[in-house]
């Protein structure tokens, strides 16, 4: 062999040594692929990664077909490197593998995100894509719903990377559950791309391209209120406009079906059938509150959280009330993940190290990013808003805002998302009362600008006046 391929090959390997478990890196592997074949069209780049990921259980073969039909091997490296980042599982020390760090602070399983978009380029109907949600969503959540555990075992357990500029292992934070937030977000992402790609409205020349435009949009000013409708921030909302739950509930019924047939066992029986959809009814229900009511929360460990000082203090809930404030210092709504970490991380050195408490005294912090970043949370009881710590959340818009607004986007994260996940879940009355930080002490918080929109919300009151 010549020596220019040996220098290729040793340049391909060194690359590959330095690649992350993040999204950027992961396109650059796609990108590879691509390069290795620049006429191949998506779906056989797809089909590529697919067998390099060794995906070829009969379920996904019933929708998809074989995948060695995609062109050469993979080189060894590239091949292991895509095999590593794409199988998906949790280990017995709660290490979840076969998922990547976005740029936007979230994490994402690639498997149904792959699957979803190779579901989308074979579609041969914009209306209807064989198989998309079977493949991204509704078997991963038939085993779930199925687990005798009760609910709040089965779904949503999210975790931390051990760095968030070059991520190689992410551990889950908490019990892990059959389905993880990763696993959702990625089947989440594929029913939308796959949707998008299935309805022939624009036709990527590369996988590439369409996953870095997904992936990697840069917000301007105006953050999300001026932001590209698909994109990853939009996720939640993208996936609430296009999936009901009626519809979800019947293609996870088809895929516990279609898995029996294929392995072998006779149709249910109509009680038993019955007793199935009751249970996926139900379990619908609390996915539905997690990932369509209640929006992204970015958990304290992600965004560089130090630990509270001390033992915090339980809040005994439901609570009454939401105290709404701003942050003042940082001044400037925050556009990046990056940037509103280092905002939350400034705060909580502010409050600890200034102030002398034991952490962040908010409850929530709402960024210009599109996301919600968890400060003392919804069980401990936060040093917001003097004398009324016991009794409501605090919830801080980043920026000062005594002469404009927060993005509309961000403001509605709170006023209707954040709000409705705190009632559904239990967590605030029904019938809450929302106050300006200003109108139970004495400051100008949350500016005047703010506190002029936010008495026109849905649960603002005046303070009741003590009778003489």
């Amino acid at each position: 062999m010549d020596k220019g391929y040996w220098k290729l090959t040793l340049a391909l390997v060194v690359d590959l040594a330095s690649f992350s478990h993040h999204m950027d890196d992961f396109i650059r592997a796609v990108k590879q692929v691509e390069d290795g074949d620049p006429e191949a069209e998506p779906v056989v780049v797809l089909r590529r990664l697919r067998r390099a990921a060794g995906l070829k259980d009969a379920f996904i073969q019933h929708y998809l077909g074989d995948a060695n039909s995609g062109g050469p091997e993979l080189e060894a490296g590239l091949s292991n490197y895509i095999s590593k980042a794409v199988k998906h599982k949790v280990t017995a020390d709660a290490r979840e593998d076969g998922v990547v760090l976005t740029s936007d602070g979230t994490t994402v399983a690639l498997r149904p995100l792959l699957l979803g978009i190779e579901t989308g380029f074979l579609s041969q109907s914009s209306g209807r894509v064989r198989g998309l949600y079977q493949l991204t969503l509704a078997k991963d959540l038939s085993l779930s719903l199925r687990h005798g555990s009760p609910l709040p075992h089965r779904l949503g357990t999210d975790g931390c990377w051990d760095s968030l500029t070059s991520p190689q292992v992410f551990t889950l934070s908490d019990v892990p559950t059959l389905l993880t937030h990763s696993q959702v977000n990625g089947g989440m992402d594929g029913v939308i791309l796959g949707m998008e790609v299935a309805a022939k409205t624009r036709h990527p020349l590369k996988l590439s391209s369409l996953l870095t435009e997904y992936y990697c949009h840069q917000l301007g000013n105006n953050g999300l209120d001026t932001a590209p409708r698909l994109i990853s921030r939009r996720r939640r909302e993208n996936f609430r406009g296009l999936v009901t739950p009626p519809v979800l509930a019947r293609k996870v019924m088809k895929s516990v079906e279609l898995e029996r047939r294929l392995k072998g066992r006779s149709k249910m029986e109509v009680k038993e059938k019955k007793q199935l959809m009751a249970v996926v009814r139900e379990g619908m229900k609390e996915f539905v509150h997690m990932y369509t009511d209640c929006p992204t929360i970015i958990p304290r460990c992600m965004w560089g959280a130090e630990p509270y000082r001390g033992t915090p203090t339980n809040l005994s809930l439901p609570l009454s009330f939401m105290y709404i404030h701003h942050t003042h210092t940082p001044s400037q709504p925050c556009l990046t993940f990056e940037q509103c970490s280092a905002d939350m991380r400034s705060m909580q050195r502010f409050h600890q190290e200034d102030r002398g408490w034991d952490d962040i005294g908010y409850s929530f912090v709402a960024g210009s990013d599109g996301h919600i970043y968890e400060g003392r949370g919804w069980h401990w009881r936060g040093a917001h808003t003097l004398g009324h710590n016991s009794i409501g959340y605090g919830v801080s818009f980043i920026g000062d805002y005594a002469t404009h607004l927060p993005s509309q986007h961000s403001m509605g994260l709170v006023r209707d998302q954040l709000a409705s996940c705190a009632v559904g879940g239990g967590r605030l009355i029904a019938n809450f009362t929302l106050h300006g930080h200003r109108q139970v002490v004495n400051t100008s918080c949350p500016g005047d600008t703010l506190y002029n929109e936010i008495k026109g919300w849905e649960h603002f009151r005046e303070v009741k006046k003590k009778s003489a």
